[in-house]
């Protein structure tokens, strides 16, 4: 009887045809193309989610009574005004470009050489798909920390400096040194705390950045295809020859990258929220106030669980949730939109 059984499940599932848009690889691209309209776009997607990143680095560094995401934006526009929100931005998108130009090189170089490597050793294509991108995903995340430290660094003091009203109830932020630009805060950091100061956090970054990639990429591989399967299940239907056949439209590719990119992105967030936290605490602490070198990560970790206990490490969880889903959801979107409008013949798509 189960064999039978097998047996009926195998000839059902020969019967059904689902379409799943063909993957677009590194020699597929119009390279101009793809870094300019991806610049471009990109620059657009930041420049909507910056004041959610702001809101988040406020928290993870307030060192007094925490408030509500909603609270604690009242509170920087009552107080400092709704250019506030975007304090930093300038030079955030300075960094953007290159960084992300850097992370879209060595992500779509990656998956094309550890795809092609990964199915010539006897891998299944779902197999060697999620190898590829989680490869693709830590090679990426590692190359553009390069670019992105140091403006993260840079970004993250103006974001949080003062300006806020002490009597308010919004905490303080805990850098006390004052900055007018991006470049004046690069010219101070450099005074005080030499080179290194820039890359403060890196190690960190890299630790929290990589290893979220790498989880991203991979587990928004087999969500798509658990997605379209599940999809193809319940839309396909039944042609002239009697095989349930699926086709999606761009409106449901888009729709199923998009839920793929919020399921990874969300559970990134909530693995990585820790090491965010201390990363950015380490990022914008002054070195004149913590001693040249600045705070070690486990005088960091301490004062954070001495402020809130361990649960401090998780401060600003609901923006970066937020933040990282709809970030996810935006970015795949934006990116799988940007390669199906770089590819060199555009007949491949259809």
């Amino acid at each position: 009887m189960a064999a039978m059984n097998l047996r009926a499940a195998e000839d059902e599932s020969a019967k059904k045809e689902i379409h799943i848009p063909a993957e677009i690889d590194w020699e597929m691209l119009d390279k101009s193309k793809f870094f300019f309209l991806g610049a471009a776009l990109f620059s657009g997607v930041s420049a909507t989610l910056y004041p959610v990143v702001v809101l988040k680095t406020r928290q993870q560094v307030a060192q007094s009574q925490q408030h509500s995401c909603i609270k604690t934006a009242f509170s920087i526009v009552r107080h400092e005004g709704f250019r506030a929100l975007y304090r930093g931005f300038g030079t955030s998108l300075m960094g953007t470009v290159p960084a992300r130009a850097l992370y879209m090189a060595a992500l779509e170089i990656t998956k094309s050489n550890v795809g092609s490597a990964t199915v010539r050793l006897g891998f299944s294509d779902s197999s060697a798909a999620a190898i590829a991108n989680a490869v693709a995903g830590l090679s990426a995340a590692m190359a553009a920390q390069l670019v992105w430290t140091p403006i993260d660094v840079v970004s993250q003091r103006l974001m949080v400096q003062g300006g806020v009203n002490p009597n308010a109830k919004f905490p303080k932020a805990s850098t006390s040194c004052k900055y007018v630009n991006g470049y004046d805060a690069f010219r101070k950091i450099m005074h005080t705390d030499g080179p290194r100061g820039l890359y403060r956090g890196f190690g960190i970054s890299i630790l929290t950045y990589a290893p979220s990639n790498a989880v991203w990429w991979a587990s928004y591989s087999v969500a798509q295809r658990m997605v379209w399967n599940g999809v193809g299940r319940y839309c396909s239907k039944t042609d002239e020859n009697g095989v349930n056949t699926f086709r999606p439209d761009s409106k449901a590719i888009m729709a199923v990258q998009g839920a793929s990119a919020a399921m990874a992105g969300g559970m990134s967030a909530l693995i990585t929220m820790p090491m965010d936290t201390v990363k950015t605490r380490l990022q914008v602490l002054d070195g004149d106030d913590n001693g040249r070198r600045g705070p070690t990560i486990g005088q960091t970790v301490r004062n954070l669980v001495k402020e809130g206990g361990w649960m401090a490490c998780y401060r600003g969880l609901g923006p970066r949730w937020a933040s990282m889903s709809i970030s996810a959801t935006t970015m795949i979107t934006t990116y799988e939109f940007l390669k199906r409008l770089s590819t060199k013949n555009q007949e491949v798509l259809t």
